[in-house]
């Protein structure tokens, strides 16, 4: 007898981290008694491109995750029973100058996929959130418990949902768990955050912007290990429960420009500080030793390697941007 396929709906899924892992999961969704079904906008970060080495192991429908008439019919002719959703609005810089967008997607679109999923009694919902709920902090790391301080519209807009998800947990019982990645890079990134940007400038021998001094910490985790994290998550983790997924290396700004310049034999002189971001945190760093006790997921490339392969997919990519 043929096991029963799960039904996985992928909001998100032509976006940067979204597309990893439905080429992740497309990769043999037979043996792994997967049926994929991707839903994005397709705004200006979403690209079927990212899809192509996925083609014919998923149903695609171009749709905004706010209209609740085509999330309910999705859901009611692909008979979806888990939601992953990676659909949002990510870029702080834009939340800054505009934050209507950012509540529409990232607070009003989750409410949309919850009560779709709440009524079609889906088996589970994975939330991908984000480090920058938590704020910065200058020592110590964060974990899953740590208070919600959000620095920027975006922040705030991702929280909001991660109150939301709760609520519903305690309220309706539903089956949720939340993902807390760290800063993720590596192919396909959209050239309007730092790796991406910072890569593009130096090949076109254009002027990098680097915040303030530089000094700003971030924790690079490669998207390719992020999203086996979020699939062992959704295999492994409790509903309920809330999970950080970070690498452990930390890297100030200035460092990571440092290492792509020298990577693409550039000077320093192509370094420009501009003015700061307003509310920028100083540093994130998270402690992920809980997704690690449960999931035994662990991230296999260090910053050192996946800088490299994401420079080297640039280079050959750089003619599609």
């Amino acid at each position: 007898m043929r096991k029963e396929l799960s039904k996985i709906l992928i909001a998100g899924g032509a976006g940067f981290i979204g597309s990893a892992f439905v080429r992740l999961l497309a990769k043999d969704c037979i043996r792994r008694g997967l049926s994929l079904t991707v839903v994005d906008k397709l705004t200006y970060a979403g690209d079927l491109a990212r899809l192509n080495d996925a083609k014919g192991k998923f149903r695609f429908y171009k749709a905004d995750i706010c209209d609740k008439p085509k999330i309910e019919s999705i859901f009611s002719k692909e008979k979806i029973d888990i939601v992953v959703n990676f659909a949002a609005e990510s870029h702080v810089d834009r939340s800054i100058k505009n934050a209507s967008l950012f509540m529409d997607t990232n607070i009003k679109g989750v409410l949309s996929l919850l009560d779709a999923s709440r009524r079609h009694k889906i088996k589970k919902f994975i939330q991908i959130s984000s480090d920058e709920v938590y704020g910065g902090l200058k020592k110590g790391k964060l974990t899953e418990d740590s208070p919600l301080r959000p620095s920027s519209p975006y922040a705030a807009s991702k929280a909001a949902a991660d109150l939301l998800i709760k609520s519903y947990i305690r309220t309706y019982a539903f089956p949720a768990i939340i993902i807390r990645p760290s800063n993720n890079y590596g192919p396909w990134q959209y050239p309007e955050k730092l790796i991406p940007l910072a890569m593009l400038k130096i090949i076109n021998k254009q002027k990098v912007p680097v915040y303030a001094d530089g000094k700003n910490i971030r924790e690079w985790l490669y998207v390719e290990d992020c999203v086996r994290g979020i699939y062992r998550i959704m295999q492994k983790g409790r509903a309920g429960e809330i999970y950080n997924l970070g690498s452990g290396e930390e890297k100030k700004n200035i460092e990571v420009v440092k290492a792509l310049l020298k990577i693409f034999k550039a000077c320093d002189k192509l370094i420009q500080f501009v003015k700061d971001r307003p509310g920028h945190d100083i540093r994130y760093r998270l402690d992920s030793r809980k997704t690690f006790e449960e999931t035994g997921w662990k991230p296999k490339i260090k910053f050192t390697q996946g800088i490299r392969l994401t420079a080297d997919w640039y280079m050959r990519h750089n003619h599609a941007h």
